[in-house]
């Protein structure tokens, strides 16, 4: 069997194929052959007016207020393979959907800026293996998604200004393996979370497949060391106890003794291809008086295989008087990532635009 182009590496990059790769952008909607750089329109038009057609006229579309605009529409059988959009405005207005094979519920639900982990809006350098983040507001993702019939990426713009995007969605058109499952990624926030409430990064997931990612946006409200809590993965009919369970937050996401540089005794930042505490935003003083933190933790070597269901939850856990554990009111939003076979159960409301936003 002829090697299909799915699941590069360096180890086959020199196996021929047969697939074929193509690309989406504003020079080129529909990502056909030969048809890249034909715009006669676009927002690089009046730039190149004395150059004409050829000469970047389309780098980037207007997305008004209120409104979606399809990024990709995609027909056939092949994998989305990166990723690259620059969006203006607010990240956590503009929401990322992926539909599989012509599904009506999407897949990938999400704010753009915590699908690429930037979830307070701000930049952040993210250097990891399948979500990189780069100067100025380069957001690249290199997860691998098939689909079989159909692929369709969509991005609202719920704010009431319009917003600019640039944008390329690099693919193959190939054959994809029977056993290839589909990509998801899905987004919650609990604002604050309800004392001793313990807070749900993913639930309902019915069928087979494997988690392959946490994202989440922390904000304390409480002095002191805010992560003591517990991962904790329930799969295939675990009821009150789960069959993994983490040791401490920045134990989950690699880290150890409070994410605190020894000499500086300060939080310190790290990013790496698995896993990394990349974003750290410090009070200044005056209106931004909370610490914020953003942190991934990716899959990758060690997926968590599931084969009935999955439910994936964390502890907000602090320190109180007496040497005692405080449960913590935080503001945590996530992005749970995996992988499964379609339909999949239906994703909870996003919240509103308001609930949405950071503050």
């Amino acid at each position: 069997m002829a090697f299909n182009g799915l699941g590069l590496h360096l180890g086959n990059l020199s196996r021929i194929s047969s697939a074929k790769t193509r690309s989406i952008s504003p020079e080129n909607f529909s990502g056909e052959k030969g048809c890249g750089g034909m715009a006669t329109t676009g927002t690089g038009a009046n730039c190149a007016r004395d150059l004409g057609q050829g000469w970047k006229i389309s780098p980037s579309v207007q997305i008004d207020a209120k409104q979606t605009f399809v990024m990709a529409d995609i027909e056939g059988s092949g994998a989305i393979q990166q990723i690259w959009l620059t969006p203006t405005g607010n990240w956590r207005y503009s929401i990322l959907r992926i539909y599989w094979d012509g599904q009506e519920q999407p897949s990938v639900e999400c704010p753009v800026g915590d699908f690429f982990g930037m979830g307070w809006g701000q930049y952040a350098q993210l250097t990891s293996l399948p979500v990189c983040v780069n100067p100025g507001s380069a957001f690249n993702c290199y997860w691998e998604m098939p689909f079989r019939k159909r692929c369709r990426i969509t991005l609202t713009n719920l704010a009431d200004e319009g917003m600019r995007l640039y944008y390329q969605v690099n693919y193959t058109l190939t054959e994809v393996p029977e056993d290839a499952a589909y990509f998801h990624a899905q987004f919650r926030r609990e604002n604050p979370l309800p004392y001793k409430d313990v807070y749900t990064i993913l639930d309902g997931v019915k069928g087979t497949g494997q988690y392959v990612g946490t994202y989440l946006a922390w904000g304390v409200n409480n002095t002191g060391w805010w992560g003591e809590g517990e991962i904790k993965f329930f799969m295939d009919g675990d009821s009150e106890f789960p069959t993994i369970c983490g040791t401490g937050t920045e134990d989950y996401f690699c880290g150890s003794y409070n994410f605190e540089n020894q000499k500086t005794h300060q939080y310190q930042e790290f990013t790496t291809p698995y896993a990394g505490l990349h974003q750290v935003i410090r009070p200044d003083g005056v209106y931004s008086s909370q610490q914020r933190f953003g942190m991934y933790r990716w899959h990758i070597m060690d997926p968590i295989r599931f084969e009935q269901d999955l439910k994936v939850t964390i502890q907000a856990l602090g320190w109180r008087s007496g040497g005692r554990y405080l449960p913590l009111q935080d503001d945590i939003a996530s992005v749970a990532y995996w992988y499964q076979q379609i339909p999949a159960a239906p994703f909870p409301k996003l919240p509103d635009r308001d609930y949405l936003e950071v503050r």
